[in-house]
């Protein structure tokens, strides 16, 4: 972004914030509402001079990070999220979803800048404790989140932009916290709220699966982990596995038949009528039984462990009526440009059934991400539209936007 371009940004959102603290009206027309919302939120419990967040209790947070499963994610990807920190001089935080800061890594500069404010393990940054930002906004709307400048209630923090993307489980949908990344203004880029996504993504790739109750008994941990919807990534055990296109696709054919396919539908599953022999397909899937430690089986071909994937994550949030939640948790389309016919019609499949579930019930949060990831799908923005009628809705000129941007 062109730095004169931030320094209006920056102007504009501390000319709102003035006309705000000095009870002057025009504040909305220079910020946007979920920011005015937090605000007044912010202003019902403390001043905009405050200059540190409060801490909560250090020993319990310790605790509480110690027995935390986003805990041993984070071990397992730390050497990437602090070269990310390194490299951009960020700050990185992970919060529980009260907003407590339960983990951060900073660069040089923003680490100092970080304690400064109290932006540490312990420390409170709920709106109504350290005024508005992007932590306390992703927690609350369960969707990712950026501040910047003087949208920031707090006067402490008016040179920071924060980014936030919320942290779930990937079996079970549970919020978890969020991840953030935090610079300074000038640093802004608009790259930054996509790499909290991956960022949070990364984590929630290497969180320990736990077993899920299922009548009185609970299923045997799972070790593979894939996540289909836009990247396409393979975990076995928290640890990344480097697959080509063709072995992924292998693989994701047979965690979505955990009853297994015969070599005949597997080849016309994965090449439908191309001219390839059976033996390329037996060489792939010897490779990936060699890969996964001999956990594929044949006659039929299907997998001996445990699997989870993000396919069946968003179909039983669609089940559930968890629409939000299944759009936060739909990356995009499965497996973009796959050659095989069944992918492609299980693509087809998710993608339906969560803009089906969407126009039964278009909340303006979750059409506004599916909006960012289907921008000419303006049908679903209209059904939220027509829903939301003469409401004042927050999210209303954000639709009213995207509706026409798409058209």
């Amino acid at each position: 972004m062109v730095r004169s371009d931030l320094q209006e940004r920056r102007l504009n959102a501390a000319r709102a914030w003035t006309a705000f603290v000095e009870g002057g009206d025009d504040a909305e027309d220079f910020v946007r509402p979920e920011i005015l919302t937090s605000w007044a939120r912010s202003a019902t419990s403390l001043k905009p001079d405050v200059r540190e967040a409060p801490l909560a209790d250090e020993d319990e947070t310790r605790e509480m990070w110690r027995s935390s499963p986003l805990q041993v994610a984070v071990e397992r990807v730390e050497e990437e999220l602090r070269c990310t920190a390194d490299d951009g001089d960020l700050v990185i935080a992970i919060t529980d979803p009260d907003t407590r800061v339960l983990w951060t890594y900073g660069g040089r500069v923003m680490r100092r800048k970080a304690e400064s404010v109290n932006f540490v393990p312990a420390a409170r940054w709920d709106d109504q404790s350290a005024g508005t930002n992007a932590l306390d906004l992703a927690n609350r709307t369960d969707a990712p989140a950026m501040v910047f400048g003087a949208e920031h209630y707090a006067e402490a923090v008016h040179n920071w932009v924060c980014w936030a993307a919320p942290l779930h489980d990937p079996t079970t949908g549970k919020h978890l916290g969020v991840l953030d990344l935090s610079t300074t203004w000038d640093r802004t880029h608009p790259i930054g709220l996509a790499t909290a996504r991956v960022m949070a993504r990364l984590i929630e790739g290497a969180l320990p699966q736990r077993p899920t109750p299922q009548g009185d008994e609970a299923l045997a941990q799972p070790g593979l982990v894939l996540t289909l919807l836009g990247t396409a990534e393979t975990w076995l055990d928290g640890q990344r596995l480097l697959l080509n296109r063709r072995q992924t696709e292998i693989l994701a054919l047979l965690a979505l038949h955990p009853e297994g396919l015969s070599l005949e539908r597997l080849h016309a599953a994965v090449y439908g009528d191309q001219a390839v022999t059976f033996s390329t397909l037996k060489a792939e899937v010897s490779h990936l039984r060699h890969t996964l430690g001999g956990q594929v089986a044949s006659r039929p071909y299907r997998l001996l462990m445990p699997v989870v994937t993000d396919v069946e994550q968003v179909l039983a949030l669609i089940r559930h009526g968890r629409v939000a939640a299944a759009v936060e948790a739909y990356g995009g389309d499965l497996l973009p440009g796959t050659n095989s016919p069944a992918l492609a019609e299980m693509a087809e499949y998710v993608a339906v059934a969560l803009r089906e579930a969407l126009m039964a019930d278009p909340q303006p949060d979750a059409v506004l991400r599916y909006s960012e990831l289907a921008p000419y799908d303006t049908e679903v923005v209209d059904s939220c539209l027509r829903r939301l009628g003469g409401s004042a809705h927050p999210a209303l000129p954000l639709l009213k936007a995207r509706l026409a941007a798409g058209r």
